[in-house]
């Protein structure tokens, strides 16, 4: 499929979807269209098991959704922009295998949503991070409100979302909103190689242990487990289940087929 404002890579068992409108890789609704779109190519290929969210420039990952497009639209149309927002969001974190956002630069409102859809994020250290919507006279609309608090708590997600504040990659490590902060030159071999060990593993055990992560975000405890030992017992009912268990007790490295 041809896109106009991403790249669409497939290499293997890693695909690699860059943000293609540089140099600040504002977020319309064509950018946010065709991130859905490629995860749907994506899912009709079985080889994949990793995919990479990365931009084209270093000045930013995204600054921001496109305010050109928003300034003039009517409340039912920014309702449907944030729906088609929600949506690559949302096919980025319902993807049954492991999403990684390669964060470089400037990543602001939109952009600070879309990467926290993602499973795992590595930032180069000339990332800076913010949800600025306040100073809009908005509130963030792409899951800014519960996304951020989910990953940093409340307290620091009020202080991001309230004051519109930025802050850099070591405050974003600290705080949890990324995983690892690496210097600019090497962030692309980093998230690269991220993606090649998370490729190696099983692909039934990583489908079945990103759906219990994320089922267990939004119920109790008890029912959060009880999903837990459901995709445990799925699991186990594959070919890789007993071929990890029987290279361990021989002492080799596993051979996984991902079946």
């Amino acid at each position: 499929m041809a896109y106009e404002m991403i790249l669409l890579n497939i290499e293997g068992r890693i695909a690699t979807i860059s943000l293609n409108r540089p140099p600040m890789n504002p977020l319309n609704s064509v950018i946010l269209r065709e991130i859905t779109e490629a995860i749907s190519e994506i899912e009709a290929d079985e080889n994949v098991k990793v995919v990479i969210v990365n931009s084209v420039g270093e000045r930013a990952f995204a600054a921001g959704a496109d305010v050109k497009e928003m300034v003039n639209l009517t409340p039912v149309e920014l309702y449907d922009f944030c729906q088609g927002f929600r949506k690559a969001c949302e096919s980025l974190n319902r993807y049954a295998l492991p999403v990684i956002a390669v964060i470089k630069g400037l990543t602001l409102g939109g952009g600070c949503e879309l990467a926290m859809a993602c499973d795992l994020r590595i930032a180069a250290e000339n990332a800076k991070f913010g949800q600025p919507e306040i100073n809009l006279g908005i509130l963030p609309g792409a899951g800014g409100t519960q996304r951020l608090t989910r990953l940093i708590g409340p307290a620091r997600s009020k202080e991001m979302i309230l004051t519109g504040d930025m802050i850099d990659a070591a405050t974003a490590e600290r705080y949890g909103l990324v995983n690892k902060v690496v210097p600019l030159e090497d962030v692309d071999k980093a998230a690269m190689e991220l993606a090649e060990k998370l490729a190696s593993k099983p692909k039934v055990a990583l489908k079945m242990a990103k759906a219990a992560i994320n089922a267990g975000q939004n119920v109790d405890l008890g029912s959060g487990l009880d999903f837990e030992i459901l995709s445990f017992a799925l699991a186990s009912a594959s070919e890789d289940k007993l071929e990890g268990m029987t290279a361990l007790l021989e002492k080799r490295k596993a051979n996984f087929k991902d079946k």
